[in-house]
Formats: C-alpha cells, sequence, structure tokens
C-alpha cells in the first residue's frame, strides 16, 4: 500500500506542477522550446530548407536588413510588437489584451557570410526581448481607447523589438517559401520564436516577473521525481525482502533454509525476486536524479542578471 501511495502523491504533485506552469500562458511553451531545440549552424540550417527535410531548430547570428526603421532612439530596427492591454482600476487580476500592432521589415539572421531570411510576419508570443512598458488609464488614449473600457480601468503598452545591431537567436523551420527564397519560419505545431537576451534572461522574461510561481513548480517537479523514486525503490524492497520473508513464513512447521546446514552440500542461498527489475529501478532512480539536475540547473539560469530599465515616458 505504502508505495501506491507514494506512486499517486508523486503524480499529484507532477500534475500541480505542470497546471501552475500552464498559467504563465503560451510564452511558457516558448521557453521550453529555447530550452531543448537543438542549435545547428546557419549553413546548416540552409541545408536543410535546401533538401526538403522538416526539422525545428536553432540558429544563432547577426540580424540583417537593408529596410530598417528607426525608433524613437534612433536605433535601426527590423521588428516591433506593441501590446495594449488592460485590466481594472483596482484590480490586481490577469492582463486582456484590446490590440496588437506588428511592424516588421524583411530580415535574415546572418553568421559569417551565409544568411538566412527570417519570416518576420509570423512573429506573435515568440518575440522575446527586454519589454518597454508604458502604464496609465484608459482615459489618456482619448478616442483610441476601446469602449468596453471604463475610463478609470489601467491601460499597459507593451513594446518588444529587435534591431540589426543585435545578434539574436531564431527558432523554427528552415523550408523554401511559396516564391522559392529559403527562409525559416513557424512549422510542426511549433511557432517562430526570436530573442536577442540570452536564454536564462530570457526565461525570467517569458516568466513575467512571476519568480515564485517558477520556482513552485520546479519544487513539484522534483518533489514529484523524488516520490516516484520512493515508490519504485520501495517496490523493489518489498519484492526482494518481503518475498523472501513471506516463503520462510509460508509453512507452521519448521524447516532448515537451504544451505544453512554445514554439514551437508546442499545449494547455497539463491536470489529473491527479478535481479533485472532490481537492476532497472536503480538506473530509472539515477535517471530521475539526473532530470531533476538539469531541470534545476534550467529553471534557476544561473547568476542574475538585472534587465536595463527603461524610462518611463509619458503617453
Amino acid at each position: 500500500m505504502a508505495p501506491l501511495l507514494f506512486l499517486l502523491a508523486g503524480v499529484a504533485a507532477l500534475g500541480a506542477g505542470a497546471l501552475i506552469q500552464r498559467s504563465f500562458g503560451k510564452r511558457a511553451r516558448v521557453g521550453r522550446l529555447l530550452a531543448v531545440a537543438p542549435k545547428v549552424s546557419v549553413a546548416d540550417a540552409i541545408r536543410l530548407a535546401t533538401s526538403g527535410e522538416a526539422h525545428y531548430v536553432r540558429v544563432d547570428g547577426r540580424l540583417d536588413s537593408d529596410q530598417e526603421f528607426e525608433d524613437a532612439d534612433h536605433r535601426p530596427l527590423v521588428v516591433r510588437r506593441t501590446v495594449m492591454d488592460w485590466r481594472p482600476a483596482r484590480g490586481n487580476g490577469p492582463w486582456t489584451v484590446f490590440d496588437t500592432r506588428l511592424e516588421v521589415v524583411p530580415f535574415s539572421v546572418r553568421e559569417g557570410l551565409d544568411a538566412i531570411v527570417v519570416d518576420g510576419q509570423s512573429l506573435a508570443e515568440g518575440l522575446v526581448s527586454v519589454p518597454r512598458e508604458r502604464k496609465g488609464v484608459a482615459a489618456d488614449l482619448g478616442d483610441a481607447a476601446p469602449a468596453d473600457v471604463p475610463a478609470d480601468g489601467q491601460v499597459r503598452m507593451v513594446v518588444e523589438q529587435a534591431s540589426s545591431i543585435e545578434h539574436a537567436a531564431v527558432l523554427g523551420v528552415p523550408r523554401r517559401a511559396p516564391d522559392g527564397h529559403l527562409e525559416i519560419g513557424p512549422g510542426l505545431g511549433r511557432p517562430l520564436i526570436l530573442t536577442t537576451l540570452e536564454d536564462d534572461e530570457a526565461m525570467r522574461i517569458l516568466a513575467g516577473g512571476a519568480a515564485g510561481r517558477a520556482r513552485l513548480v520546479l519544487a513539484c517537479f522534483i518533489v514529484g521525481a523524488a516520490l516516484l523514486a520512493l515508490a519504485v525503490l520501495w517496490a523493489l524492497v518489498e519484492q526482494l525482502f518481503g518475498g523472501a520473508a513471506s516463503a520462510l513464513a509460508a509453512s507452521p512447521e519448521p524447516s532448515l533454509r537451504p544451505g544453512s546446514d554445514t554439514r551437508t552440500t546442499g545449494g547455497g542461498p539463491g536470489l529473491v525476486g527479478d535481479p533485472l527489475l532490481a537492476l532497472l529501478g536503480v538506473l530509472g532512480v539515477a535517471a530521475l536524479s539526473v532530470i531533476a539536475s538539469l531541470a534545476y540547473v534550467r529553471l534557476t539560469g544561473g547568476p542574475r542578471r538585472n534587465p536595463p530599465e527603461e524610462r518611463p515616458r509619458p503617453w
């Protein structure tokens, strides 16, 4: 019964971690893909696009375009995504998006002499950079305020952008576009992702500042894995030693254990249970420990650096 209880508790902990992780929304999936997508060179991505093989990969390089547009600080941008959302005046709940605007020019990611075009029009939640936020109330927007948003409602504008002077990681499927040029874009049911940040910093941005929830998810996964490992070990112990005890106590008549009489040449005590199952259990515990350690390293992201602050600007 005890192994079953540990098993159920482990499954419950893993389920709780998965549910909390879902509360991060679509951006949580972006973080998972950043962590696991295989990295290839731009030259390899071009070969994949030419061959027609569909693989979701990551390429790193410098963004490049000859049609940049400038922001207020005269940075040459290749893509800018602006999201407008709101919530009630005295609320601390989730923000509700009411407008999204994407500005993008043709650009590519370059590594040395190799370059592949990025399908920037497909960027959505996959654009990850230091967010530039401005907050106010709906009344500040004037005629641009939505009709269903109260005048005193909290309004936020979040801008994420990338410029041609930055290095970036691009995740997607290299392919041949309908007009014949090679590009990298969404595919295989996964979004196009572009980030100008280091992985650990991108993870913190994707968590939306909810460091407590992120740590809770990590704790649930580690505890769940530990409980499952304990359930497996307990079951093995019961099978190996509990089975031997049951066999010895099966008959009410006294009997000699095989090999216990040194005056005879009887066979020695044999193995009880399934040694292969025991070995698999030990390997399973080791694998769970490695997975939990890698998850901790990946989610904590090493030393923390605060992203640069954006100076507040009036509407």
